[in-house]
């Protein structure tokens, strides 16, 4: 699996090689073994919000998101974006009283889930990602 990390904001240090092994240890404990490529892209809250914008036609910003590229008839092969807002993750880390890089790591975990086909729509569904996130972050 290739993992890209490109980082497009100046907020937030983006710690490469702890968040490319948190990313192994999901799709490990996902039990993937499908190959392809991983791209994640750290921003600040106005780029993630043009984008959410066109892409989902939703007004104001978020913290994720997640774009699974792959082809449905190829089983074996992960294609992904994902963009990660870096200033959603100060933000929250105030909030919360957590620190920054445990946001940053929750939205990391949050993306590859969505990648794997977890959805948050439902109350059951949110308690399930809640879960597999925490068995994740720590």
């Amino acid at each position: 699996m290739r993992i890209t990390l490109k980082n497009l904001q100046n907020k937030l240090p983006i710690h490469s090689g702890k968040i490319k092994k948190l990313i192994l240890k999901v799709l490990k404990g996902e039990k993937v073994k499908e190959s392809g490529w991983i791209n994640i892209c750290f921003v600040d809250n106005p780029q993630i919000k043009k984008f959410n914008a066109k892409f989902l036609k939703t007004k104001g910003s978020t913290d994720v998101l997640a774009f699974n590229l792959s082809d449905k008839k190829e089983k074996n092969i992960i294609l992904a974006d994902i963009m990660i807002s870096a200033q959603a993750a100060l933000n929250q880390a105030r909030n919360f009283k957590t620190t920054p890089d445990y946001e940053l790591s929750l939205y990391v975990v949050h993306g590859i889930l969505h990648i794997l086909g977890f959805n948050d729509h439902t109350r059951e569904q949110i308690k399930l990602m809640r879960k597999k996130e925490s068995q994740y972050v720590y």
